[in-house]
C-alpha cells in the first residue's frame, strides 16, 4: 500500500487503521488495540520509544566487563546443548567471535531455539553479559542470523512501552520499530510543520518530519538528542500556549466582583490581629487585593509551607468579600481539616460580629435547613465545609469568593461546580496548598493560575532539627522522649499506613501502642488511627490538644487535622515507608510553639538509595519548596499530582523533572507569541492557528504528537 492511494490529506491519512499498514493485518491489528491503545497511523507514529539501546558498536568477548548494561557481539555459534530436568532445563549455545568463547543460555522457548539455531552458522547476539565460573555468558540474549544488511553496528535499537502478552506473540520492540520504519517511509509527505518558523530559527530545533523519524529510528546520538530537543520543546509550548491562552480569556472575558473597600480589613488589622504579618503574607495579600480590585475573576494558586500562615491570609482575603457585600466559602477536603478551618477563623469572625457557618457529611439536617435558608438570605457571611458546599441544594445570595483547601485533591469538575453558586457573575477564586510545588511542575499544572508564594515562616519559629536514628537506637531515644516530657511538652510518634495490609499496619500500631505504654508507664497516651469512629477520633485529638494526653500514638491521620503548639517532638517509625513529602507533611505538626522542635525518623539499618536520599533531605533541609524538587527527582511528576491534573497525562516526550530548562523557554514563547498576536493573525503564526484548529476538531488526540 503507498501514501497515494491511502489519502492524499493529513487528517484522513493518519485517522488511517492500522491493520492497512504493510506487515500489521487484522490480527497483530486487534492486539495492538487491546494491549497499547493503537488504532490509527497517529497513534503509532506516537508510540515513542522510552529509551534506546546503543547498537553503534560490535563488542569483542575479550574486552567485555560486568559494569556494561548490555553488549553486541557478531560471531559464530559453534554447539548448543540441552541440560537439566523439568524446571531446571536450559539450552546452552556456545558461541565464539574469535577473541574468546561465551555461553548463551535460555531457560524459555526452548523448544523454537532447539529447533531454529544453526550450529556454525554466523549470529549476531545482544544482551547484558555476566562473568561466571571463568567465562562470559548471556541470557535470553536477542539473536539474529547475520545478514548483509545487519552485519555492519551502527544503529540505535528503540525500546517501547510494551506488554507481556505482545512479547508472547511475538510483538516485541524491534517489531514494533519495524511497523513504524514502515509507517515514516509513507507518512514524511503528509507530516506539516507545527512551529513558526521564527522559533525554528531561534531555537536551532531540527524539522518536525526529522524530528519523528529521528526520535524512532536515530542516525546518531546527535540526531537523537536534536529530535528529543525538538519533540519536547513542541509538547511543553503546546501545553504552556493553551494554559496562558485560558489564563488571559480569564483575564478578559470572565468579569468579576470589585472590592474596593476595606473598612473590616483595617478593624482586623487594627484591633485583632494577634501577630504581625510576615513580609511574605504582606507581598501575597498585596498580589490579591491587586487582582481583585481589576473588575476580572482572580484565579490565583496560594502555596505555603504547613505553618506558613496561609490562613490568615485566606481569612483576610475573605474580609475583603465582606467589605464589599459578597460572601466567601471555604471548601477542605476532609471534615477534619474543615473542622480546624472553622475553630480557628471563628474566634476572629465572633470578635467582628461575622456569622460563619460549618457544612460537613455530618452536619444535622435542623442544622443544614439554617445554614441553606441563611447563605440564601444573605445574612450568613463566610461559610466553611467539605463537599457538601458544591450540592445543588446548597444556594448564596451572592458569593463573591471561594478558597479551596488542599488543591490537589479536587479535580477541576468540582471547582467549576463552585463558580455555577453565583449565576451573575463568578466568584473570585483562591487554591491553596500545604504542598509545595516545584516551579516546572506548577508551570504544567496550574500555568492558567497567577500562583502566589508564602517563602517566609512567622517570626519566632525555630526550625525544626531532624535526625535519623536506627532502630538500634531506640533507647537513647526513649531517653531523649523523657526528658522532653520532663519539660512539659507532648509527642507524637506515627506509624505508616499503607492501605493494602491495613491489618498489618494495625498490629504494628497496636503492638507500637503496647511498648510505649510499657517504656513510658506513668504518662497519659492517646491513640488514633483510620478504623476508629469519627467521634472516637475527635475524643482522643481533644484529649491531647488540651493536654489530658502527653503522647499520641497514630498513624497518619495526624497529617491533617490537629494544631497543638506544645507538641515538640515527632517520632515517625518505619519511615522508610514514607514518601518525602509526606514526611515533610508529618514533621510541620510540630514546630507550632515557640519552643525548639524535633522530628526523629527512625528506620531499619538495611534501606534503598532513594530511601537514604529521602532521609537525608529531610536532615538537611526544612525548606518545603527544596523538599518538592527533589520529590519531583525522585518520584517523578506523575506520582507528585495524581491523574486528575489534565495537562500532565498529554506528556508522552517531555519529564519536567529534567527539562525545566526546555520548559521555560516554551513558557516565554509562547507568552511573547501570545502577547503580540493573540489571535494567530500574523503569517508566520499560521502553523499554530492550523495544528490548534486541528487539536479542536479532530477526535484523535493528535495534540499527543506534539
Amino acid at each position: 500500500m503507498t501514501s497515494e492511494n491511502i489519502t492524499a490529506g493529513r487528517s484522513t491519512f493518519f485517522d488511517t487503521k492500522i491493520e492497512f499498514l504493510k506487515g500489521v493485518g487484522p490480527q497483530k491489528a486487534a492486539l495492538l488495540n487491546e494491549e497499547l491503545g493503537i488504532f490509527t497511523f497517529a497513534d503509532l507514529i506516537q508510540h515513542y520509544p522510552f529509551r534506546h539501546e546503543d547498537r553503534t558498536v560490535f563488542h569483542q568477548i575479550a574486552s567485555l566487563n560486568e559494569q556494561m548494561p548490555a553488549a553486541h557481539i557478531k560471531g559464530r555459534l559453534r554447539e548448543k546443548v540441552l541440560t537439566g530436568e523439568g524446571g531446571k532445563k536450559r539450552l546452552i549455545a556456545y558461541f565464539t567471535d574469535g577473541t574468546g568463547l561465551m555461553e548463551l543460555v535460555w531457560f524459555q522457548g526452548i523448544p523454537w531455539f532447539e529447533k531454529n539455531l544453526r550450529p556454525n552458522a554466523e549470529y549476531i547476539v545482544y544482551g547484558k553479559p555476566v562473568y561466571f565460573g571463568g567465562r562470559w555468558s548471556i541470557t535470553h540474549p536477542e539473536i539474529d542470523l547475520l545478514t548483509p544488511e545487519n552485519e555492519q553496528a551502527g544503529y540505535w535499537q528503540p525500546i517501547y512501552p510494551l506488554t507481556e502478552k505482545l512479547r508472547r506473540k511475538f510483538v516485541d520492540s524491534r517489531a514494533l520499530s519495524r511497523y513504524i520504519r514502515t509507517l515514516l517511509d509513507i507518512a514524511l509527505p503528509h507530516i506539516r510543520e507545527t512551529l513558526p518558523d521564527t522559533l525554528i530559527k531561534k531555537f536551532r530545533l531540527i524539522s518536525k518530519g526529522d524530528a519523528l523519524r529521528n526520535f524512532h529510528l536515530p542516525q546518531n546520538a546527535q540526531w537523537l538528542h536534536q529530535a528529543q530537543r525538538r519533540l519536547k520543546f513542541e509538547e511543553l509550548f503546546y501545553n504552556q500556549f493553551r494554559l496562558i491562552k485560558n489564563k488571559l480569556l480569564h483575564k478578559t472575558e470572565y468579569p468579576g466582583l470589585v472590592f474596593n473597600e476595606v473598612h473590616l480589613v483595617k478593624e482586623f488589622y487594627e484591633k485583632y490581629l494577634p501577630f504581625s504579618l510576615t513580609g511574605a503574607q504582606v507581598r501575597v495579600l498585596q498580589e490579591i487585593h491587586a487582582d481583585l480590585k481589576t473588575g476580572k475573576q482572580m484565579n490565583r494558586l496560594l502555596q505555603g509551607d504547613v505553618g506558613s500562615g496561609k490562613t490568615i491570609v485566606g481569612f483576610i482575603t475573605m474580609l475583603f468579600a465582606l467589605d464589599n457585600h459578597a460572601q466567601a466559602c471555604l471548601m477542605a477536603p476532609t471534615e477534619i481539616l474543615a473542622d480546624q478551618h472553622y475553630q480557628g477563623l471563628k474566634h476572629f469572625a465572633d470578635l467582628l460580629g461575622i456569622n460563619i457557618g460549618k457544612l460537613t457529611g455530618s452536619t444535622k439536617k435542623k442544622d443544614r435547613e439554617v445554614i441553606h435558608r441563611q447563605l440564601l438570605d444573605g445574612s450568613m457571611q463566610i461559610i466553611v465545609g467539605t463537599h457538601a458546599l458544591i450540592e445543588d441544594i446548597v444556594q448564596f445570595q451572592n458569593l463573591g469568593l471561594c478558597i479551596i483547601d488542599e488543591q490537589h485533591r479536587f479535580g477541576v469538575a468540582q471547582r467549576a461546580r463552585l463558580w455555577a453558586k453565583n449565576p451573575r457573575i463568578n466568584p473570585h477564586m483562591l487554591v491553596m496548598t500545604a504542598t509545595p510545588i516545584p516551579r516546572t511542575l506548577a508551570m504544567t499544572l496550574y500555568g492558567d493560575l497567577d500562583i502566589s508564594a508564602i517563602d517566609e515562616l512567622p517570626a519566632g519559629r525555630k526550625p525544626i532539627k531532624t535526625v535519623h536514628r536506627y532502630d538500634a537506637h531506640r533507647a537513647s531515644v526513649f531517653g531523649f522522649m523523657k526528658d522532653e516530657l520532663a519539660k512539659g511538652r507532648q509527642i507524637y510518634i506515627v506509624y505508616p499506613l499503607i492501605e493494602e495490609s491495613e491489618k498489618i499496619d494495625l498490629k504494628d500500631l497496636m503492638d507500637g501502642y503496647e511498648s510505649i505504654s510499657r517504656s513510658f508507664p506513668e504518662v497519659p497516651l492517646s491513640i488514633l488511627h483510620g478504623k476508629m469512629k469519627s467521634q472516637d477520633k475527635d475524643y482522643e485529638m481533644r484529649r491531647f490538644v488540651t493536654g489530658e494526653t502527653r503522647m499520641m500514638v497514630a498513624t497518619t491521620v495526624i497529617e491533617v487535622g490537629v494544631n497543638v503548639p506544645n507538641a515538640s517532638v515527632m517520632v515517625i517509625e518505619n519511615a522508610e515507608r514514607f514518601g518525602l513529602s509526606q514526611l515533610h507533611q508529618l514533621r510541620g505538626r510540630v514546630g507550632r510553639g515557640a519552643e525548639q522542635s524535633y522530628c526523629i525518623l527512625m528506620t531499619d539499618y538495611k534501606i534503598s538509595k532513594d530511601t537514604k536520599l529521602r532521609i537525608e533531605t529531610m536532615c538537611r533541609t526544612n525548606n518545603g519548596f527544596e523538599i518538592a524538587e527533589v520529590d519531583l527527582q525522585l518520584r517523578g511528576p506523575g506520582d507528585m499530582a495524581g491523574t486528575q491534573q489534565s495537562g500532565l497525562v498529554d506528556l508522552l516526550v517531555a519529564n519536567l523533572a529534567q527539562d525545566g530548562e526546555i520548559l521555560k523557554a516554551a513558557r516565554i514563547a509562547a507568552e511573547e507569541i501570545l502577547e503580540n498576536d493573540p489571535d494567530l493573525i500574523q503569517p508566520v503564526n499560521l502553523p499554530i492557528r492550523q495544528h490548534l484548529a486541528n487539536l479542536r476538531k479532530e477526535e484523535t488526540n493528535w495534540n499527543r504528537i506534539s
